[in-house]
């Protein structure tokens, strides 16, 4: 912070030591005459910075930005009339030899009185607009500043409240299936129950930053899939594809599991055959995702699923990648298909 203030008052600094030797670089080799130089050019120039600073620093802020428009233009009429007054006094009673040296009135080359003093205004009038703009370009920056980091913090929280959304929904479904096994196999049940501990752990201790590596997610998804077979039948066939080669692409955890459940949850009979297909496929940055399976439509009096699973993704899908996926869900004959691509 000292360090970018430092910066700054040596640019400023840079910049007024620059103006001033301005007619000094212009006039190098000739003979200059020092009271002109004084009185017209350095006297000015001080009084410009004195405008600029003056608002700058306290009339800007005080008046302009809290909305005293009146206030602010009067006070710096009346500061502008008081440098242009000041100056032809310093000039008629300290630098006497250029009012010796004019020449009588009626010999006078030079604007009208009126257009003299409208250039006079307009030209005090500079610093003051040039710190308008500085200080409006400031305010804009730090306000859109603020505004970006006020958005951030707003989608890190909508984010990590999908995520601890997701979480106890995951468990939940998990849980209804071992419950379905314990009285049909609980030597199957122990072993879901053991092999849940292990998905709960990556759940709950390695999804809680932005990215994870896509690796992480296929090994995630295997273990699922595999727990998931442990209470199916011989009705139902489970076909998954994933890269074998696992490309070094990292992606947001935990958007293709809800896709993953979906499946097992809809698209398993007890009475029917039933075959559901999960694929993965990456094509340099993108990854695509697409699960097929039979559609069997739960009865209005099962309540073993919250239905929190695809809503949940599609919000998350929107503020991950905002204008970078694409997510189709398809019902044909009989068959729910879903087709999810993601460009990282």
């Amino acid at each position: 912070m000292y360090k970018n203030k430092n910066i700054i008052i040596a640019q400023h600094l840079l910049i007024w030591l620059v103006l001033f030797s301005i007619p000094f670089a212009l006039s190098y080799g000739q003979n200059l005459e020092t009271g002109r130089l004084i009185a017209h050019f350095l006297i000015p120039v001080l009084f410009y910075a004195i405008i600029f600073y003056l608002n700058f620093f306290i009339l800007i802020d005080k008046f302009l930005f809290a909305k005293k428009t009146l206030i602010f233009v009067v006070l710096n009429i009346i500061i502008i009339g008081f440098f242009m007054l000041a100056k032809e006094f310093i000039e008629d009673n300290f630098f006497s030899m250029l009012i010796k040296n004019r020449p009588p009135e009626n010999e006078r080359v030079g604007p009208p009185f009126k257009l003299f003093i409208y250039i006079q205004m307009l030209t005090y009038a500079a610093p003051l607009l040039f710190s308008i703009a500085i200080k409006t370009t400031k305010r804009w920056v730090r306000t859109e500043a603020e505004r970006k980091e006020a958005d951030n913090f707003k989608l890190q929280t909508e984010l990590q409240h999908l995520r601890y959304q997701l979480q106890p929904h995951f468990f939940f479904n998990s849980l209804n299936n071992i419950y379905s096994l314990v009285d049909i196999s609980p030597d199957k049940a122990k072993s879901t129950i053991h092999s849940l501990g292990k998905l709960m752990r990556y759940l709950l201790y390695e999804t809680n930053t932005e990215m994870v590596p896509l690796s992480k997610e296929i090994e995630f998804m295997r273990k699922y899939i595999e727990l998931m077979k442990l209470r199916l039948t011989d009705k139902t066939t489970v076909e998954s594809s994933f890269p074998i080669s696992e490309p070094q692409i990292n992606i947001a955890p935990l958007l293709f599991i809800s896709l993953i459940e979906n499946a097992f949850k809809h698209g398993v009979s007890a009475n029917k055959e039933s075959v559901i297909s999960i694929d993965m496929i990456t094509q340099e940055s993108s990854v695509i995702f697409q699960i097929e399976n039979y559609n069997f439509p739960k009865e209005d009096t099962d309540k073993s699923g919250s239905g929190i699973g695809l809503p949940n993704l599609e919000k998350r899908l929107h503020l991950l990648y905002p204008n970078k996926h694409e997510f189709i869900q398809e019902i044909k004959d009989g068959i729910y298909s879903v087709y999810l691509k993601i460009i990282t």
